[in-house]
């Protein structure tokens, strides 16, 4: 074997093995990558050299600063008060439907997802509320769990979303704003098809709602939520127009929860050492992944591992419709046992340049990756959002997986669409003119 074979079969073997051994995914990507770079470059101070520098350019990106910001923000929208009052907002909408409780769950995440990002955070924030409510409705705990865990991942396709931020450092020159407002119809996809199936599952386990709001009641409800609801506004209004990016917006999002929970006296000064902490544990989780991976483009590069699986995937076919269906089963397997951040930094430089031979746009393709990565995020083994839910909603993984299988149809249809209709994704931000379309590009069908 030549030196780039004999470096990517060790990076390979090594992450799959300290996997094995139980190394965080982190420290097995950081570990493998540094000793297939020795191979590279000799057992010497040139290859720990260069792994530091490559270490510090992965993290030194601007856009970065924004996900420290955002993880913050989420943690002090989750115990401010603001989850309680989106929730009000959002049963204004949803309680005259079938299963009115969970349809509000369904609509609450994707509104928390709005301000916060978050999926593991929306899920666990609105379950947590909503769950007493349920069972006095008598809702199973099942049919609770599912529409709370499989309407979670809306939190990371509406934004802010951190694993865009993340997507739009490793793939180079792509607008976080742009990649921002493709995931609008996306995420409001996700959540639509979530309350079909909790409606029809809701009619036939006869919940139905006797509920009742007055136009005082819901205009109080709506006046008491629209603090909260006006941080949306305020962030992504304030990128949009150019008054301060990405980043800013999450440094403003943090400021504007703070003076929220102060107005609503929702959280004592006691308790910020605390989110503060969990805030820096998640942060550094992400970037010491985007640290290390930094290493593994590198050896990846240099082993033309891209170009390897980018020419025997052209050899399968050349069609796009082909390739793409390939590419999306590879992710929703990868997705089951690795975190979406991993996953992104991974294959990211290995698929990317492939679509784009065949002129699919990187925003389009970062919303493909990223929403078959959530789905990844609600499936055993691995879900982060699935054991958040479980563990909410106070059930088994067992007990858990044939009330989701509706669902995952569903999101895996609205996948397809998204994947093979540009408009999905494409749509807004080319509206909003973020993002330009070459001649023969069609929005309604992947050419």
């Amino acid at each position: 074997m030549d030196i780039a074979t004999t470096a990517a079969v060790v990076m390979i073997v090594g992450v799959v093995v300290t996997l094995i051994l139980g190394f965080p995914i982190g420290l097995s990507i950081g570990a493998s990558s540094t000793a297939a770079m020795m191979v590279i470059l000799g057992f010497g101070s040139a290859a720990l050299t260069t792994a530091a520098q490559r270490t510090f350019t992965g993290a030194n990106s601007f856009s970065l600063l924004a996900i420290p910001f955002f993880v913050l923000a989420g943690n002090i929208m989750n115990n401010g008060g603001i989850a309680k009052r989106l929730i009000g907002c959002a049963n204004i909408f949803a309680h005259r439907l079938p299963g009115h409780l969970a349809q509000t769950n369904i609509v609450a995440n994707m509104l928390f997802g709005a301000v916060s990002g978050s999926g593991v955070a929306a899920a666990s924030a609105m379950g947590g509320i909503l769950r007493p409510l349920e069972e006095e409705e008598g809702y199973t705990p099942e049919y609770s769990a599912a529409v709370n865990i499989a309407s979670g991942p809306t939190g990371m396709m509406i934004p802010p979303s951190n694993i865009m931020i993340v997507y739009a450092t490793v793939a180079g020159s792509v607008s976080v704003t742009a990649l921002f407002m493709a995931g609008y119809i996306p995420g409001i996809l996700w959540g639509l098809g979530c309350m079909i199936v909790a409606g029809f599952t809701a009619k036939k386990n006869g919940y139905i709602s006797k509920e009742h709001y007055t136009m005082k009641r819901a205009l109080r409800t709506l006046w008491d939520g629209l603090p909260s609801l006006l941080l949306i506004v305020i962030v992504i209004g304030g990128i949009l127009g150019g008054v301060f990016t990405a980043t800013e917006g999450s440094a403003i999002a943090v400021c504007y929860s703070l003076l929220l929970s102060a107005i609503y006296r929702s959280i004592k000064i006691t308790d910020m050492p605390r989110i503060l902490l969990d805030s820096v544990k998640t942060t550094a989780i992400v970037e010491f992944l985007v640290c290390v991976s930094s290493i593994m483009s590198w050896v990846l590069s240099f082993a033309k591992i891209p170009q390897m699986i980018s020419d025997g995937m052209l050899q399968l076919s050349e069609n796009p419709i082909v390739i793409l269906l390939i590419m999306n089963v590879i992710l929703l397997f990868v997705g089951t046992f690795m975190d979406p951040t991993p996953a992104v930094l991974i294959f990211t430089p290995i698929f990317l340049p492939i679509v784009q031979s065949f002129g699919m746009s990187a925003v389009h393709f970062g919303l493909m990756m990223v929403m078959n990565l959530c789905v990844g995020t609600i499936t055993p083994p691995v879900g982060a959002i699935l054991f958040a839910g479980c563990r909410i909603g106070d059930v088994k993984i067992e007990q858990i997986v044939k009330p989701l299988l509706p669902y995952f149809f569903v999101v895996v249809v609205c996948l397809l669409l998204v994947t093979y209709v540009p408009l999905f994704s494409m749509g807004i931000p080319y509206l909003l003119d973020l993002v330009t379309v070459g001649e023969g590009f069609n929005f309604f069908f992947i050419m």
